[in-house]
């Protein structure tokens, strides 16, 4: 590209994408959508809560039975999925066993490594939860939808 051209596209100055400063709209937009993620979250927090778990104990059984390709994940996988803190995941997977949800395993092929596996326990206990998050989420259809700000 020549460089009248690269002016015309980053500005004389800069060599960052010209942005448009955000509008009324804009901001309603994204309001809108955090106003209907809390509400989402809000939900989710009331059903675990009547399952008699945690928001967060909900979160780890789901990561757990969402994990890409098997069954199960390891610590450092739930780490990053629930963006927390490995020791965090540690403490939160102990609560966990305690209710007799999940069970920690050794890996076979890592020794070093520590897999979380669902219990049958668990696995009703999110079912049945999931089953609410599905209902839930079909009665927010169309009131959902990402804010389309420069994307």
């Amino acid at each position: 590209m020549r460089q009248s051209a690269l002016i015309t596209c980053f500005g004389e100055h800069s060599m960052k994408p010209a942005v448009r400063e955000l509008t009324k709209a804009d901001f309603e937009q994204l309001s809108q959508f955090r106003y209907q993620m809390r509400r989402f979250e809000r939900f989710s927090e009331q059903a675990a809560h009547g399952e008699g778990i945690t928001p967060l104990q909900y979160l780890l059984l789901l990561h757990i039975k969402g994990y890409p390709d098997r069954d199960w994940a390891t610590i450092g996988e739930l780490a990053e999925r629930l963006q927390a803190q490995h020791h965090s995941v540690v403490a939160l997977v102990s609560r966990c066993e305690a209710l007799e949800l999940v069970k920690r395993k050794v890996s076979e092929t890592d020794r070093r490594q520590v897999e979380v596996h669902l219990l049958k326990t668990g696995e009703k206990l999110l079912a049945r939860l999931a089953e609410l998050h599905r209902a839930e989420l079909r009665s927010l259809k169309g009131a959902f939808s990402v804010p389309q700000i420069d994307l």
